[in-house]
């Protein structure tokens, strides 16, 4: 099976479609497309507001700013967990510091 070039446009009439009849199957089979193919095509349209393919330039640095998201994400967790392991340290120090001095 030969891989078939959609243009465009083509893509943007495809999802229109399945926003209309709110039915990717019958779509799909309307045009002799394979499913997963119409919704990789709405998933970008969704993400870009197109279908169009970004540039190679540009392609890579959305990859790498994408994985640099998920990197200070993955950071970020770390570090709420930190803060909230501090705070319980200091809340059971300040009690124990209240018991020994009352006041």
């Amino acid at each position: 099976m030969t891989k078939r070039r959609y243009s465009d446009d083509f893509k943007e009439q495809i999802i229109h479609e399945c926003q209309e009849t709110g039915n990717v199957a019958i779509v799909a089979r309307r045009h002799e497309i394979s499913p997963s193919t119409v919704h990789t095509w709405i998933s970008k349209y969704r993400q870009r507001g197109s279908v169009k393919a970004l540039p190679r330039k540009e392609a890579a640095r959305t990859k790498a700013m994408e994985q640099r998201l998920k990197e200070v994400s993955l950071q970020n967790d770390q570090l709420k967990r930190l803060l909230a392991e501090k705070e319980l340290e200091l809340a059971i120090l300040r009690e124990i510091r209240d018991r020994k001095n009352p006041q």
